[in-house]
């Protein structure tokens, strides 16, 4: 096996790679949040998190706590791009199912967390605004069909050269 092939295995496929981005987006934001107003670990409030800032010191500390976080979400994110060809079936659905998952546990999670140092609202408001957030995103980019969106634009052309 080459170096190419196992890279294939390793990256998400297609649109899974843009859901990838997106939700690493999320986990980004969080992370940019944190080391610009946190000034010490005690004001961080995961607990976790703030284990590791404790011994690692914060910008280090939190970095490794996001990347070992991640490596299970990212692990998830592959395995499901390359299983989704198995149920072409329900591929729709599965999706839609996956990414209100990744964006109520993950996006709105991190959302919430970046936004608890800048806006006071308790905090199922503040996952609930990533999470929507997120799903316009996610619905915009990943289930807008572009056969329907160039139909659309075939036909508005057609009925603008009809009213000449």
């Amino acid at each position: 096996m080459n170096f190419r092939s196992i890279i294939k295995y390793l990256t998400p496929k297609d649109v899974w790679l843009k859901r990838t981005a997106l939700i690493f987006g999320y986990i980004f934001l969080d992370f940019l949040v944190t080391i610009t107003f946190c000034r010490t670990p005690y004001m961080e409030a995961n607990p976790y998190a703030k284990s590791f800032m404790l011994i690692y010191g914060i910008v280090p500390g939190l970095a490794l706590y996001d990347f070992l976080l991640a490596i299970p979400i990212y692990a998830i994110l592959v395995f499901d791009s390359h299983m989704i060809e198995y149920t072409q079936h329900y591929k729709k659905k599965t999706e839609f199912i996956i990414d209100a998952a990744l964006g109520w546990l993950v996006a709105g999670a991190h959302f919430n967390g970046a936004m608890s140092w800048l806006w006071d609202a308790p905090h199922f408001i503040r996952q609930a605004v990533g999470f929507a957030i997120y799903m316009v995103i996610a619905i915009l980019f990943f289930y807008s069909s572009p056969k329907h969106l160039s139909y659309l634009k075939v036909e508005s052309l057609k009925k603008a050269r009809r009213n000449i």
